[in-house]
């Protein structure tokens, strides 16, 4: 059974940094593309970032460029998001997620979601 496990979450105050780490089991985690979405209250699920199974793809959603770093250990089983410079609109439960394919990863193109992480930026 795949498991995908967050880690990091938390409060902080703008400007703040937080590392975020997402522990898979249960399938092979070097052979797939990894990503990391989130969801504040009243709004949708969005994607904030993706990485390639070997990491050398990567992707960020615009509003999050320059601050956000997304990586991977497929030693370890493990991606990671670092966010840096955080602001209150970046409040929201943060989750990590494995895709279909080995590049690219969408909402409608995961396999399996994480149960999620809260990140609450304070101004």
């Amino acid at each position: 059974q795949v498991q995908l496990v967050e880690s990091g979450g938390g409060l902080v105050q703008a400007g703040g940094s937080l590392r975020l780490s997402c522990a898979a089991s249960g399938r092979t985690f070097s052979e797939y593309a990894m990503g990391w979405f989130r969801q504040a209250p009243g709004k949708e699920r969005e994607i904030v970032a993706s990485i390639s199974w070997s990491g050398s793809t990567i992707a960020y959603t615009t509003s999050v460029k320059g601050r956000f770093v997304i990586s991977r250990d497929n030693a370890k089983d493990t991606v990671y998001l670092q966010m840096n410079s955080l602001k209150p609109e970046d409040t929201a439960v943060y989750y990590c997620a494995g895709g279909i394919g080995r590049v690219g990863i969408s909402t409608s193109t995961v396999a399996y979601w994480g149960k999620g992480t809260l990140v609450t930026v304070s101004s």
